[in-house]
């Protein structure tokens, strides 16, 4: 074997530069000298491969998002929605307390708009796992609103934690994400019993009604009109689709509150 085949390329070496410098030391670490002086390379070939260090930095968050990713879309398999949500959470934190910087430079970057194409697919899945809570009848509001709710609190509590093991504070702080997790579900989500109609009011139980329906819904319209996927959407013009989904989603709003 030659000594070409077994040294990695100026690409490579760039890329596993700048993510052991993000991972030892932060955004602040990943420079152009240190790159370049970790990888052997000049500062031309960073740019020539990547733009500038910006396109370096969003290379390096794709490829360590990738395994995380891997694991979201593995927790898409059959079973009970809410362990799946509940899972997806814990997967979240995980990512975040193993990848520091990495999660930083994801979700804290102060530049609006940034990595939103790396981390969609990520929000994608979150939205499917919260469908499925929907269409299991045990959602107390619509998809899109319960799925900001989970992703806004999943980052603080990740944050809040990276923030406590960097100044030492971990036991402080111990059993947080499970505490968080819990009554954040016991606001969105029905329990089994209660899913059938005992514990909550009737207004309750007709909104948690009108998201599942909504969600079955949203879904038929996503995934084609041929019935393929079980549902019949023959008995509907587009129009009316558009109706029943405008008055579902009024339903589906919770008492005091403006649907959206």
């Amino acid at each position: 074997m030659t000594t070409t085949e077994t040294t990695p390329q100026p690409r490579e070496r760039i890329l596993r530069a700048a993510a052991d410098l993000l991972e030892a030391g932060g955004r602040e670490a990943v420079s152009t000298r240190a790159v370049s002086a970790a990888a052997g390379v000049q500062a031309q070939t960073i740019y020539r491969q990547f733009g500038d260090m910006q396109g370096l930095l969003d290379e390096v968050a794709r490829r360590g998002y990738a395994a995380y990713l891997a694991d979201k879309q593995a927790n898409l398999t059959a079973g009970d929605p809410v362990e799946q949500l509940r899972r997806g959470w814990d997967l979240h934190i995980a990512f975040g307390r193993a990848h520091p910087a990495l999660y930083r430079l994801l979700y804290t970057d102060p530049r609006p708009g940034e990595g939103a194409a790396v981390m969609g697919e990520a929000h994608d899945i979150l939205v499917r796992l919260v469908t499925r809570v929907a269409e299991a009848g045990r959602l107390r509001m619509g998809v899109e609103a319960a799925a900001a709710m989970i992703h806004a609190a999943g980052i603080g509590v990740t944050v809040t934690l990276i923030s406590a093991e960097a100044a030492g504070l971990s036991t402080a702080h111990e059993g947080l994400s499970e505490a968080t997790r819990d009554a954040v579900f016991a606001a969105l989500i029905s329990d089994e019993e209660s899913s059938a109609g005992a514990a909550d009011s009737r207004a309750v139980r007709g909104a948690r009604h009108a998201v599942a329906l909504k969600a079955l819904l949203d879904e038929d319209g996503t995934d084609g009109a041929d019935g393929t996927d079980g549902t019949d959407t023959r008995s509907f013009t587009p129009g009316e689709h558009l109706l029943l989904s405008e008055w579902l989603t009024r339903l589906a709003a919770p008492a005091g509150t403006e649907a959206r």
